[in-house]
């Protein structure tokens, strides 16, 4: 089978409009230890605040927990007419790295198809056998082409302007523990094949905690086809100190197909979250863009006020919605890793 490149398929910028947003329910303690049931009512918000402006399609892990989510959200005001469930048992909540990604082609017989990558659960560290099934069963229900690379990928390693233009991160794509057989030549090749992209733009390493090994969409964001926020620490003592401030130089040396410098914003870092003694991946970088809303997570201190202002700023279309993720991270993600967008076509 061609690949999507070769089809005329592309991968779109999340700010392009949704046909629905994919979320995968959280039902083991194992996710959030301590935590699973503070965890809800955030979560619950979330998708309210998602079916406004399109459908909501969940992934949950039998009939039991299928009825215990469409009570929860008939209790909590959700439109249900938008709420879609899907009996796709998994291991794990975290759906941008195991749910498909949707590439779209307006002028093919198959206007969209899934490009399905292996997950293996950010280098072996959990059990993804169930995970790695789900984007397959998407595929087959919708009767959608798929595309099948054969190679380790997760949706948190990449971020899209939507003119070409893919930013990642060394530490992850290029970690031993996802295709030690690949040089980083060939994970670009993957890349421009599979996402129909151009160029790739490399930052170094991610934030401290997480446990992805340094997901891009815990520190630099596409917020429109030449812009990025990039979060940064203005403590110098912090561990995310240098690591962010190297991501920023080598931001600023970056040049887009264009030739035009990018357009940085900085967007501030939380204070330090913990889980027992283990620092978790705080930052406000992981918001979702829906139809309309941004919605970015809180943390309960004096920058939730300014990162809320700053993405604002950067969305005139849409309203920025900030909700409470201080129980939500000690899954080590929040808005963004819950989620993946199906593009509209």
């Amino acid at each position: 089978m061609r690949n999507p490149r070769i089809a005329g398929y592309r991968f779109p910028a999340e700010w392009e409009k949704h046909e629905a947003t994919w979320l995968t329910y959280p039902y083991l303690d194992d996710s959030f230890p301590g935590k699973l049931e503070q965890i809800y009512p955030p979560y619950i918000e979330f998708i309210k605040q998602i079916a406004i402006g399109e459908k909501v399609r969940i992934n949950v892990p039998d009939e039991i927990h299928k009825q215990t989510l469409l009570t929860s959200l008939g209790s909590n005001d959700v439109g249900l007419k938008h709420i879609e469930l899907f009996v796709h048992p998994s291991n794990d909540v975290w759906c941008r790295d195991h749910g498909p990604a949707f590439v779209i082609n307006p002028k093919a017989k198959e206007k969209k198809a899934i490009v399905n990558w292996e997950f293996n659960a950010w280098g072996g560290k959990y059990p993804s056998d169930l995970d790695n099934q789900i984007a397959g069963k998407i595929a087959k229900h919708f009767g959608l082409p798929v595309y099948n690379p054969g190679i380790i990928m997760e949706g948190g390693s990449v971020d899209f302007n939507g003119n070409g233009s893919l930013i990642t991160t060394c530490a992850c794509l290029l970690n031993k523990n996802r295709n030690p057989h690949l040089t980083q030549q060939e994970i670009e090749k993957y890349l421009f094949d599979y996402y129909a992209v151009s160029q790739i733009l490399w930052l170094h390493d991610g934030i401290a905690g997480d446990d992805t090994d340094g997901h891009v969409d815990d520190i630099t964001r596409f917020v429109n086809e030449d812009t990025v926020v990039t979060a940064i620490e203005i403590d110098e003592y912090d561990e995310n100190y240098f690591p962010l401030r190297e991501n920023l130089k080598r931001l600023k040396k970056m040049r887009l197909l264009n030739g035009k410098q990018i357009n940085i914003v900085e967007l501030p870092m939380p204070n330090p979250q913990y889980w027992e003694d283990r620092r978790l991946p705080a930052s406000y970088a992981n918001f979702y863009i829906s139809n309309q809303a941004v919605i970015m997570p809180l943390f309960k201190c004096i920058q939730d006020d300014v990162a809320l202002d700053v993405l604002t700023s950067l969305f005139p279309d849409r309203k920025v919605i900030g909700i409470d993720s201080v129980d939500i991270v000690w899954g080590f993600g929040s808005f963004h890793c819950l989620s993946q967008q199906e593009p509209l076509v």
